[in-house]
């Protein structure tokens, strides 16, 4: 099957010219394009032109045209291969090319090509074909020989497009920017589509066929995009638009059409720093009044603050925070975004306080956080502060110590005290009052603080001499403190020294000292300290006094009363002593009394003697004496009492230990006891408690009795008591004990035995009893 003959033509080249054509601009970030109008065009990108080669030399033969995206002027330029003559010119602005040199281009033979059969010629898959062809002539003689002469040529067969290709993008994908200084009419972008058919290409027109929103716009000749808004009127970050190129016929039919997208993204600049604002606009001080001592986490309600960062995204990150005294307020959100409200809380109370400080001042800082500029904004917020009754008053001690002197008039100044409180107005005035179980004699001035004593009181030392109560000091709404007052009453020296009357007649042991006393009711030192001294004596000469202990003695060289007589005529030997007590007090208070003393000489001598006169004088000495030696005596009895219990304890705890058999009490016969618990011959009443003996296999059974027994008699009767005293002829040395061993009897040996206690039974029961009880204790000893 033969396929139709479809015609076509190819055009023979004269001369080929081959040459780099330039297109500049100044510095952009795209590079500037030629425009492709096809073969036939005389402008465009000059890629593909045919000239005769008569074409006279100086003619213009074609004008180039070119653009740059960004709009920005072009210039034109062209080069030559090294070594290869130039024949053509451009202008560098108007692109005009100019032929500079004559063309010439020699002509063979003619030749006709056609296309095969079932084959196409397809410029979007080829536009140059290279055919090589040989011409030979009909031979003849050359030579002497009959040669064919033959010759070869490429043809080059440039094949020119048909409109059969949409349009096509050229430098896809399309990114735009839109800058926060830009405004309306600003070329954000410009696509660049061509038809697809490049050997004969129809005009292309440009259109937006979604994504602008209306504020975009395309000139539908060169595919620029323009902003319509500023910047600050577009509602999106990010922008897809959809771009339309449609190929326009010669009869402005709309033919074949592509689309495209183009992203535009709003770029913010960093030109805004964060702004305070209040209520009437940006505002960079904030004051506020309130009370002090807010609730922690309370917010401070009369301070409405906003913050704004006018950029975008990043630009518009920043942190608040808040400089100021200590840590009473906090700022919330310490991060924000654009934009948000300010909250201030309280996080101290106790330091917002008035009588600190009447006003706080703060600063507000926001900080941008991810930029390099770090743009900053502050604001001054002052804080005026209500004083309240927050505070009681408080003295200017815990405590006050006063003295007074006694006898003191009644409304005598004892002490002022003082109390303050800080809060203002009525709610630092002060009251004070006073109460406790000393405050009798005392009272305060309500208004001063002033303590008194009462008019009618009166201060003795003798009687109380110490006082102590307490001062409240309160304001207006009850809040009070509390302070302690010690008065002490400062004593006087307003007695005199009374003599001991019974210590006025006195009876003096030669060698012995008698002693005088007399007491000062004064409270305190040195008012009631005496001092004795002998007034007047007769003779003068005899008697000496310890002037602090009253003590009176015989002047050294009297020791007996031979030579008392010998001194005075005085034969009854009683002297009269006139003695003076004196007190150091200022001034200074004496009595006088007469004491009589009547000497005489003792036979006793030594220690005892000496004590028991001195005794005479001082009986409670002599009591002190015989109670202490009495104490002595009980506590020596109790310590030996409690010596011999333990040690009888510990006997009984040593003991070996035993089965205890009970055994079936045996009836009792006639000849075993006659009548045991009678009064027998030797006078000896036994208790029963005395003659229990324990059962236990005869191991520390009386060796004399036949077998060990246990009696457990109904209800015992009275024991006899202890054995009488030894008779009077008894030797000490007549009877010895022998302390044998556990299993041995203690045996006394007596040289003289009463024969009427010899054979009686209940004896010998006793007798073997207390042996046992003997060697028992003297076991425990031993262990």
């Amino acid at each position: 099957m033969s396929c139709p003959y479809k015609s076509g033509y190819v055009t023979l080249l004269i001369a080929v010219f081959y040459c780099d054509i330039s297109l500049f601009t100044a510095q952009t970030d795209y590079a500037p394009y030629f425009y492709d109008n096809g073969p036939n065009s005389n402008n465009g990108n000059m890629a593909l032109l045919n000239l005769s080669e008569d074409t006279p030399k100086g003619t213009q033969i074609y004008v180039l045209n070119g653009t740059d995206p960004e709009g920005q002027p072009v210039k034109y330029g062209m080069t030559f291969e090294p070594g290869s003559k130039e024949y053509f010119h451009v202008h560098p602005k108007s692109g005009t090319v100019t032929l500079i040199e004559e063309l010439n281009r020699e002509v063979n033979f003619k030749i006709f090509i056609r296309i095969s059969v079932c084959e196409t010629l397809d410029y979007e898959k080829s536009r140059t074909h290279f055919i090589t062809v040989v011409a030979k002539d009909g031979g003849g003689i050359y030579k002497g020989k009959q040669q064919v002469m033959s010759s070869s040529a490429t043809l080059t067969i440039n094949v020119i497009d048909t409109q059969d290709t949409p349009p096509v993008f050229v430098g896809t994908p399309y990114f735009g920017y839109v800058y926060e200084v830009s405004s309306p009419g600003s070329e954000i972008f410009t696509v660049f589509a061509k038809d697809g058919d490049m050997d004969n290409p129809n005009p292309i027109i440009h259109s937006i066929e979604s994504g602008a929103d209306g504020v975009f716009a395309i000139n539908k000749t060169s595919g620029c995009i323009t902003l319509k808004v500023y910047p600050a009127e577009l509602r999106r970050e990010i922008f897809n638009i959809k771009v339309k190129a449609s190929e326009v016929s010669p009869e402005g039919k709309l033919l074949d059409f592509a689309v495209t997208t183009v992203t535009i993204r709003v770029v913010d600049l960093n030109n805004h720093p964060p702004t305070f604002f209040g209520e009437n606009g940006p505002q960079n001080v904030f004051e506020l009044t309130m009370y002090e001592h807010p609730p922690e986490g309370e917010f401070l309600r009369g301070l409405k603050i906003t913050v704004n960062d006018s950029d975008q995204g990043s630009n518009a990150k920043f942190h608040l925070r808040l400089v100021g005294p200590g840590h009473m307020l906090r700022v919330v959100p310490q991060t924000v975004l654009n934009e948000a409200q300010v909250t201030i809380l309280v996080e101290d109370s106790a330091a917002m306080d008035f009588e600190k400080s009447q006003f706080l001042t703060f600063k507000l800082l926001a900080v941008e956080i991810d930029t390099p500029e770090r743009f900053s904004a502050t604001a001054d917020i002052i804080i005026h502060l209500l004083d309240t009754n927050d505070n009681a008053p408080k003295f200017s001690s815990d405590f006050y110590i006063a003295r007074i002197p006694e006898n003191s008039p009644g409304g005598s100044s004892v002490v002022s005290v003082t109390a303050s409180d800080p809060d203002s107005g009525l709610w630092g005035v002060v009251k004070y009052s006073i109460y406790g179980s000393g405050a009798d004699l005392f009272l305060i001035q309500p208004d001063s603080g002033i303590i008194c004593t009462q008019p009618w009181a009166s201060l003795d030392t003798e009687v109380k001499s110490k006082y102590n109560f307490y001062v409240k000091a309160e304001d207006t709404e009850g809040k009070y403190s509390l302070a302690e007052v010690f008065v002490t009453i400062m004593d006087l020296n307003d007695h005199s020294p009374a003599f001991n009357e019974n210590s006025l007649e006195k009876t003096m042991v030669i060698g012995a000292p008698v002693k005088i006393e007399a007491i000062d009711e004064d409270a305190e030192e040195p008012n009631n300290v005496i001092e004795y001294s002998i007034m007047k004596s007769d003779p003068d000469d005899i008697f000496n006094i310890d002037a602090d202990t009253g003590e009176i003695k015989l002047k050294p060289y009297i020791k007996s009363m031979d030579i008392i007589q010998n001194i005075s005529s005085n034969k009854d030997c009683t002297w009269s002593v006139v003695v003076q007590a004196k007190d150091r007090g200022s001034p200074s208070f004496s009595t006088t009394k007469v004491v009589k003393i009547d000497i005489t000489e003792t036979q006793l001598k030594g220690p005892l003697t000496s004590f028991l006169l001195k005794s005479r004088e001082n009986p409670m000495q002599f009591l002190g004496l015989v109670s202490g030696v009495i104490i002595i005596m009980v506590f020596v009895t109790v310590f030996i009492s409690t010596v011999i219990y333990v040690r009888n304890v510990k006997s009984n705890k040593i003991l070996p230990s035993r089965r205890i058999i009970r055994r079936k009490r045996k009836p009792w016969r006639q000849d075993d006891f006659h009548q045991p618990f009678r009064e027998e011959c030797c006078g000896v009443k036994f208790r029963n408690e005395d003659l229990e003996i324990p059962t236990a296999d005869n191991i520390n059974c009386n060796n004399n009795v036949k077998g060990c027994f246990h009696r457990t008699p109904p209800s015992p009767p009275d024991a006899p008591v202890m054995p009488p005293p030894l008779p009077s002829h008894f030797r000490h040395g007549d009877r010895e004990w022998t302390v044998p061993t556990v299993s041995a009897s203690v045996a006394s040996k007596t040289k003289k035995r009463s024969d009427r206690c010899k054979d009686n039974p209940v004896n010998t029961a006793l007798v073997s009893e207390l042996k046992l009880r003997l060697e028992q204790k003297n076991m425990a000893n031993r262990y």
